[in-house]
């Protein structure tokens, strides 16, 4: 049988504790059924009767600085101040799909490259941000492939379609449209992939991250 086939190493873990919230790194973590321990384990839902998200998350592309604060009470005010109300959850994970979410470092170059611009991963907030030891295949061609990283392993579900949010600059929250029109124009609106998890697992930064035996990425 084919020796699993290395694909790159882990260069940045994160999660969100709240959802569109700002991000927390991670030097080690144990990735299981639920995907990261604490990762979007709060949410925040409108509770304005008249807004057209009432009774649903509060997400990024409703406020372009959500993701520049880290605390539910910040996020709160920032939402009090165009007249919409807040209300925190804490039972969550609340995920859009699935509760695992990874970048390779060679799709973003693609975007990089049409630009002429540098963009900081976490624009796509991903849980795991991969630097590649070479080709990586796109992310309609890795469905259904099977991730070794660190002691776990990933099933890749989908791919992410990407809505307004990574239009807006991490630090600054700027709104940056020609970002948007990149991902669209250049990949077909798409930007990492979901994943679900087959076998629970501590990973950490600089594991290795490999393709499956008999499969390659």
């Amino acid at each position: 049988m084919e020796p699993a086939h290395p694909l790159g190493i882990v260069a940045a873990l994160w999660r969100y504790p709240t959802k569109s919230l700002r991000f927390e790194a991670l030097e080690r973590t144990e990735i299981g059924e639920r995907g990261l321990p604490g990762d979007r384990s709060g949410a925040l839902f409108v509770a304005s009767p008249d807004h057209a998200r009432s009774g649903k998350t509060f997400r990024g592309k409703e406020h372009h600085l959500l993701h520049t604060v880290a605390e539910p009470e910040a996020a709160i005010s920032l939402a009090a101040l165009d007249g919409v109300r807040l209300e925190e959850r804490t039972d969550g994970p609340f995920f859009d799909s699935r509760p695992v979410s990874l970048i390779f470092d060679r799709w973003l170059a693609e975007l990089e490259t049409v630009l002429g611009m540098q963009l900081d991963p976490l624009r796509f907030r991903p849980n795991i941000f991969v630097r590649a030891a070479g080709a990586v295949a796109n992310e309609r061609d890795l469905v259904g492939k099977t991730l070794r990283v660190g002691e776990a392993e990933l099933r890749v579900a989908e791919p992410i379609e990407r809505c307004v949010t990574p239009s807006y600059d991490v630090q600054s929250g700027e709104r940056q449209p020609q970002v948007q029109r990149a991902v669209v124009g250049t990949r077909n609106n798409v930007m990492g992939i979901y994943c679900t998890v087959e076998r629970a697992g501590t990973v950490a930064l600089g594991d290795e991250i490999l393709s499956a035996r008999g499969e390659r990425a």
